[in-house]
């Protein structure tokens, strides 16, 4: 989406870049936008894109619904509502017995209205929908919203954690063995699988994933290794539960551990550690030998 009247000369070079990802509209006639726009002023309306050299009924029709005129003409072109349907909007209009300008951001009087009468060839029931709630809420992001960890003030370091604390945090990876989270200190905690979940817990897949915001329960504080010990069972009583962490750890990697300290083939030596020792250390165990 492109405001265009909101940029000035000096933007013009990254308008030119951003308008050149709109559909229809290509580095070429990005800068013939630019440049009349430019040497014109502000664009009044959508329909007056069309008097830019080589943007003819075609881009027009793929770009016109993914730019906005805001205080232009036509309150629609301030909105998602695509050209091709302002006829619909003026149906909708002449049904409430009112303009638009008292029409947009009126939710009672649009709430109140059935999109099945304005339904027809042109404009099926999905489509009519989707106008009325633009011009319930014009100029709406349409996308889910994203909802970040909010991390504890004051809590920043490993210095600040203490035994018990309960935070907010994101989880950053998951493994066989639990995952690991973010809790806004420069280093990321971990879960153990044995600490997720008040019943077994097979996968840690199936409790959270990457991007999850979760809270968790400080259960242990290692300092001098960096070693963060969490739960999600927050009732869970802190400093308790790290030595069961330990023993879950060491016994869920065990055949693997014997898989890897087999003979190489070629060298007669045994494997190394690999992934799994590496992982085994970022949890504040020590690898098998």
């Amino acid at each position: 989406m492109v405001r265009l009247r909101q940029w000035r000369s000096a933007s013009s070079r990254s308008a030119s870049t951003l308008l050149a990802r709109v559909s229809g509209i290509g580095a070429g006639l990005a800068q013939s936008i630019v440049s009349h726009r430019n040497a014109n002023g502000p664009f009044a309306s959508r329909q007056a894109l069309l008097k830019v050299p080589r943007l003819g009924p075609k881009a027009f029709e793929q770009c016109a619904g993914f730019l906005r005129i805001t205080g232009g003409e036509d309150p629609l072109d301030a909105s998602a509502v695509h050209p091709e349907s302002y006829p619909l909007v003026r149906r909708i209009i002449a049904a409430t017995k009112s303009d638009i300008h008292a029409l947009i951001g009126n939710t009672a009087a649009l709430r109140g209205l059935s999109p099945k009468s304005f339904a027809d060839d042109t404009f099926g029931l999905p489509t009519v929908t989707d106008i009325l709630r633009e011009l319930e809420k014009p100029g709406r992001d349409p996308r889910p919203a994203f909802k970040t960890a909010e991390f504890k003030e004051g809590v920043e370091t490993l210095n600040d954690l203490k035994p018990g604390m309960i935070l907010e945090g994101v989880v950053t990876n998951v493994a066989a063995f639990g995952a690991f989270v973010d809790i806004g200190v420069h280093q990321d905690g971990l879960v153990h699988v044995s600490a997720m979940s008040k019943t077994f817990v097979k996968d840690p897949r199936e409790v959270v994933k990457p991007g999850d915001i979760v809270r968790v329960k400080v259960l242990d504080v290692d300092k001098p290794r960096k070693r963060i010990s969490l739960t999600l069972r927050l009732d869970d009583e802190a400093g308790a539960a790290s030595a069961r962490q330990a023993t879950g750890a060491r016994s869920s990697a065990g055949h693997q551990s014997q898989r890897s300290s087999k003979p190489d083939k070629n060298t007669g030596k045994p494997a190394a550690g690999g992934a799994l020792a590496d992982a085994l250390r970022r949890a504040g165990l020590n690898p098998p030998r």
